[in-house]
């Protein structure tokens, strides 16, 4: 099992770049999505306790099953298969993490969290998940923000607003989240400026965006949003170097 992820070390071989439909139209842009691109895995974990603790900001991934939420970090990142979707939505029940970083340098963590609200599994089961995602949420000291994926066709359910909910005081402390609307490219333009607007005031001072893994839209702001959450004290993402093939030292 890991320990504490601190030390930037080597990493496995980066899987092929996924085409990109729509290039990057800036700078930062281009940077922020190479940043993405250094994604690999780092561990996996069915419990809070046998996650190991990061000293780098680490941005959590959320939705319901069926949401989009695998496609979108397998999008954002550049790499066909980086996150598992499986084919029974919701049977995923591990915590994953991902380290991002040029050169082997861990400078971020991404986690993806299981999907909840669709699984064919039984009823103790999604309990004991729901306990394990809101102990994550509110107890990870490394949390620095919270992408929660969303079906604009649905809108924010009732799990989705419990989950706000939940969240409000760490919010409230400067924990950072957004609400990402995924497969846009299934609205109207219409359709899309009025599911956004709407979320915009059900999350009262959060982030919301449009999102299409198909047609690459929203991506890059994604990329430059993580980036920037990431890096604070920074003010724009530099060039990043293709990694070496390396390995993570634990």
């Amino acid at each position: 099992m890991p320990t504490t992820l601190k030390h930037p070390g080597r990493m496995p071989a980066t899987p092929a770049r996924a085409p990109l439909a729509r290039p990057a139209t800036t700078p930062e842009g281009r940077a922020a999505l190479a940043w993405m691109h250094t994604a690999r895995f780092y561990t996996t974990a069915a419990q809070l306790h046998q996650l190991p603790a990061v000293e780098v900001p680490e941005i959590a991934f959320v939705g319901r099953s069926n949401a989009g939420k695998s496609t979108a970090i397998n999008t954002l990142t550049q790499q066909r298969q980086l996150a598992f979707a499986s084919k029974k939505p919701g049977r995923t029940q591990h915590i994953n993490l991902f380290a991002l970083g040029k050169q082997g340098a861990t400078d971020a963590v991404l986690a993806d969290l299981p999907g909840y609200g669709y699984a064919a599994v039984s009823r103790e089961d999604k309990l004991r998940w729901q306990r394990v995602m809101l102990n994550y949420l509110v107890r990870r000291q490394s949390l620095t923000a919270i992408v929660l994926l969303c079906d604009p066709r649905l809108g924010l359910t009732e799990l989705d607003e419990a989950l706000l909910d939940a969240l409000r005081p760490r919010v409230e402390d400067g924990l950072k989240f957004l609400v990402l609307l995924t497969k846009a490219d299934k609205l109207t333009r219409a359709e899309q400026a009025r599911a956004l607007s709407i979320t915009r005031l059900q999350t009262g001072g959060g982030e919301a965006m449009l999102f299409s893994a198909l047609k690459k839209q929203g991506v890059e702001e994604v990329a430059q949003l993580l980036w920037q959450w990431c890096h604070a004290d920074a003010a724009a993402p530099d060039a990043i170097e293709p990694a070496e093939p390396a390995q993570e030292i634990p």
